[in-house]
């Protein structure tokens, strides 16, 4: 089993800490003061919390974890701690809560990072497993680059003019390479034991037998999808679960979320903006039902968990696993779409350079990416370091999504990571592609 890295200095730890923490205080900023008090207060969806408790939560967190679990210190506001528990109170409820208010939270949260940086500069990388190689402090960055998706899920759902804006990807040239590719069969890494803020549910590496299998070079279009809508996908119930079937009857489902018909086209809405759906992204917005029905309608299925990390990370030339499609390196805007640098997905065969050794194309970034595998304990799992950022979530319940999309940030997205949710789930950046068996 292959799965080392070089250690890191203390040093460059540091650096990297203050990076990734400072990265992710500027998105929030950004997300928070871009809307007015109002909308900062509101809850936008009975899905989502209001925009304000994300913030004062993020400082809570930090406070939580960095100034008393790592540096012992006194508690700074021990009668808010409930109100930001997100166990304590489901999101339907948060509104009703006595949380703090945009300026006061800001200067919670302002308060706590000041703090944390003093601690950033005092604290051994060594002696403790929650501060071996800074975890606690890229456990922390990591948190709030979750948060900064969530709150642009928000931002999505909410109703009104347009308050964020950013560049279009780049426009890519016609993809002519090959639909699928075949992922021979044979053992391989998965998850990893050595990459120093992978969360507990990514540990341990372990060698993983999979049998040979075929997967889509690109995510599912638009205009592949609008395909499965026009051929009556969503009347039919043979291409879905029962419980998949019942979901759509009784929701009445008809295409993506957001999308509509006018015209004779369709339009969707994005970030304020009602836009022709292009027909040439990762179709976004679709929950596992609706997945897993297109992937049936094509005569396919989705990949297992297994199958697609085999796919993203595992070089046959070399028998080990890459941290990334591409291999160690970081990942960088040609690499893949990531960080909120676009709001939108890229057109499908964007970022070549971002290729698995297989030649699979944008496994990173762009859309989450349904699989068809319930989240489950990888050989060996151990909670870290609470129970409730995984184990709480294991079991049918939940299906894996795997490889992030444009809302997340690198130090929250890797080749091992594991997103999870309901099968019902459309609000989230979630896509899919497509596999079959060899």
């Amino acid at each position: 089993m292959t799965d080392a890295r070089s250690p890191i200095d203390p040093g460059t730890l540091r650096e990297r800490a203050l990076d990734a923490l400072t990265a992710a205080r500027d998105r929030t900023a950004l997300l928070t003061t871009c809307v007015d008090e109002p909308d900062l207060t509101a809850q936008h969806s009975p899905l989502m919390s209001p925009l304000v408790w994300d913030l004062a939560h993020i400082g809570n967190q930090e406070e939580l974890w960095l100034l008393r679990a790592v540096a012992g210190r006194e508690a700074m506001r021990p009668e808010i701690d409930g109100l930001y528990d997100a166990f304590e109170h489901p999101r339907a409820e948060r509104p009703s809560l006595p949380l703090l208010p945009p300026d006061e939270a800001r200067r919670y949260a302002a308060e706590v990072r000041g703090r944390a940086l003093d601690v950033l500069e005092s604290t051994p990388f060594e002696g403790h497993r929650l501060t071996e190689a800074g975890f606690a402090f890229g456990m922390i960055a990591q948190h709030e680059q979750q948060h900064d998706e969530t709150m642009l899920i928000t931002h999505q759902l909410r109703r009104g003019p347009q308050a964020l804006t950013a560049p279009d990807p780049d426009p890519a040239p016609p993809y002519t390479g090959p639909a699928e590719v075949l992922v021979p069969a044979g053992p391989f890494t998965m998850g990893t034991s050595a990459e120093p803020w992978a969360l507990d549910n990514e540990r341990p590496a372990h060698q993983r037998e999979v049998a040979a299998f075929l997967i889509d070079v690109l995510p599912v279009t638009n205009a592949a999808y609008e395909a499965f809508i026009e051929d009556g996908g969503y009347d039919d119930e043979r291409w879905w679960t029962p419980e998949g079937w019942a979901h759509v009857r009784t929701h009445d489902l008809k295409a993506p979320l957001f999308w509509r018909r006018e015209g004779g086209q369709w339009l969707r809405r994005r970030f304020g903006v009602t836009e022709v759906v292009p027909p040439d992204e990762p179709v976004l917005h679709v929950c596992w039902y609706e997945a897993d029905a297109y992937a049936r309608w094509a005569g396919r299925r989705l990949p297992t968990e297994a199958e697609w990390e085999k796919a993203a990370r595992h070089d046959p030339a070399s028998g080990r696993s890459r941290r990334y499609p591409w291999g160690d390196a970081d990942p960088t805007p040609e690499h893949a779409n990531l960080g909120q640098r676009h709001l939108r997905p890229a057109p499908v065969g964007s970022y070549p350079a971002g290729a698995s050794a297989f030649g699979v194309r944008q496994l990173i970034g762009d859309v989450w990416e349904w699989t068809s595998s319930d989240l489950a304990p990888y050989p060996g799992f151990t909670a870290f370091p609470y129970k409730e950022y995984s184990e709480v979530f294991f079991g049918p319940e939940y299906k894996v999504l795997r490889g992030g999309s444009f809302a997340v940030d690198p130090v929250a997205c890797r080749g091992t990571f594991r997103n999870w949710d309901y099968p019902v789930r459309r609000q989230i950046f979630s896509g899919f592609r497509t596999a079959r068996d060899a």
